[in-house]
């Protein structure tokens, strides 16, 4: 089994967790690859010695890679995707972070988690991404134009809001007067739309979200549409500039600059195991059932 090593070092709340997959792994004779940045801080922070290969960019990983294992939150894991890409390598998130939907595998079943990826007892859930494309031609979103949470648009060096003129399928719908906009997937739908008042989608649905950020219409509500819908966004506002955030990744526009967006033709598998399903997740992570009554 050839395994790669995604993650950031959290000081003492993640020193643990990595010791125990590295000694898990190393002990059952599987192949770690680690991200060169990452191992450079084990080095460093005395938790590895062993050498190991690494990888750099997303060209370093292929279809000889069973997995790929994220350590730390979910921003950790929104960065191992521009890593993986299109190559097909099934994800996975140990959960050294706080609120975790998309690393669902909590320390202290670490053990377990680990035999079972050995096994390989795991399913695997496509994930939808959105991809956008700037007319005219934007650098900073040129190479890694896709996302698997969301896309956003949002104002940039002022106070007042900003006028989100939005088509679908041509079809006009809409100019929204807000602080921005969000695009989402299912897998984002319980991120910054969730906060701003979107509705929660089961990885599996086919849809994506149109969520206002503080819209000054009041009307203007959470918008749910199919999954092949080409969406196309045009900005203005007092500023002569806006934001393009593409999950953690943030571009700057030009005013009146097109935007287009639409689902990528390639989808990320994110590993699931049978006792961290999506449903169980949303019950913890929600306190959903909390109440005494049930």
């Amino acid at each position: 089994m050839k395994i790669a090593i995604f993650g950031q070092y959290y000081q003492n709340d993640t020193r643990p967790i990595i010791k125990d997959i590295f000694v898990f792994f190393n002990s059952n004779n599987v192949e770690l690859v680690i991200e060169e940045s990452f191992l450079k801080i084990l080095y460093e922070e005395e938790i590895v010695k062993k050498e190991y290969k690494t990888f750099a960019t997303y060209k370093d990983l292929n279809s000889s890679f069973d997995l790929l294992i994220s350590i730390g939150g979910d921003g950790t894991i929104l960065r191992a995707i521009t890593y993986v890409r299109n190559s097909g390598i099934p994800i996975i998130g140990v959960n050294a972070g706080r609120l975790g939907f998309l690393a669902k595998v909590q320390k202290e079943n670490i053990e377990t988690f680990l035999q079972l990826i050995l096994d390989k007892n795991y399913t695997v859930s496509k994930r939808t991404l959105l991809s956008i494309e700037s007319n005219p031609k934007n650098d900073e979103i040129k190479e890694i134009n896709f996302a698997l949470n969301e896309i956003s648009v949002s104002r940039k060096d002022t106070t007042s809001m900003i006028t989100v003129e939005t088509y679908l399928n041509g079809e006009y719908l809409t100019s929204y007067w807000a602080d921005g906009l969000i695009i989402s997937t299912p897998t984002g739908s319980t991120g910054y739309s969730l906060s701003c008042g979107g509705p929660v989608l089961t990885p599996d649905v086919k849809s994506f979200v149109i969520t206002p950020i503080a819209p000054h219409n009041l009307n203007a509500r959470p918008l749910v549409i199919p999954d092949k819908t080409e969406i196309v966004l045009k900005v203005s506002g007092r500023e002569a500039h806006y934001l393009v955030s593409l999950d953690s990744r943030i571009a700057t526009m030009n005013n009146e600059t097109i935007l287009t967006i639409k689902k990528t033709p390639f989808k990320i598998n994110m590993v699931e195991i049978q006792d961290e399903t999506f449903l169980k997740t949303l019950r913890n992570k929600l306190l959903w059932g909390m109440d005494k009554r049930n």
